[in-house]
């Protein structure tokens, strides 16, 4: 049986950035939730900056083929004028309509105050619905001050909701793996 693929997409237009850092945490917690693991990728928007948006760019299609190909996405991105990056919208625009074909995708936004915390759902999730991405459970929105205790953070979450985040996909309909089953931490909607 191939273990499931789980694909973190960096919409920070700054390489190794903290919200780089929020999407492999989170990402490293699905994996190791599955009894097995699954195969985990990222693609950070910043490596490709401005190509992200040439539709010839091999590096870009090949970027799109992964997130189509991925069975979990994970869709991290700084909160610029209280929605996510132009960066990430751009690479977001090169998928059709329903592109996405039902893949559960977890959005993931940092920000330096909790006004914004109703951008993952006002703006975030409706793109992903578009794309044809299932939301199984709200996303995350993280404080700046609150990444240095985000891997207990995403623990607890990934423990909260494996269930909404792994039942659709039938290679991975079992339980958290019993290091997540106990995680401590607050819980996270």
């Amino acid at each position: 049986m191939t273990p499931p693929t789980i694909l973190g997409i960096v919409g920070n237009p700054r390489p190794e950035s903290r919200t780089h850092n929020l999407c492999r945490t989170l990402v490293r917690a699905l994996s190791a939730a599955l009894p097995g693991g699954a195969e985990t990728d990222e693609v950070d928007l910043a490596v490709l900056g401005p190509r992200a948006l040439d539709p010839a760019d091999a590096d870009a299609i090949a970027a799109v083929e992964r997130v189509l190909a991925a069975d979990v996405l994970v869709l991290a991105s700084p909160t610029y004028k209280a929605t996510y990056s132009g960066l990430l919208k751009g690479f977001l625009d090169r998928l059709g309509t329903g592109a996405l074909g039902g893949a559960p995708a977890v959005p993931i936004m940092l920000g330096g105050a909790p006004d914004h915390r109703l951008a993952i759902d006002v703006h975030f999730t409706p793109l992903l619905l578009e794309l044809g991405a299932s939301a199984p459970v709200r996303g995350l929105f993280v404080l700046e001050s609150e990444t240095e205790d985000f891997a207990a953070r995403a623990q607890a979450w990934v423990a909260e909701h494996h269930g909404a985040l792994f039942g659709p996909i039938t290679s991975c309909a079992a339980s958290p793996s019993p290091a997540l089953s106990g995680a401590a931490g607050s819980t996270v909607s």
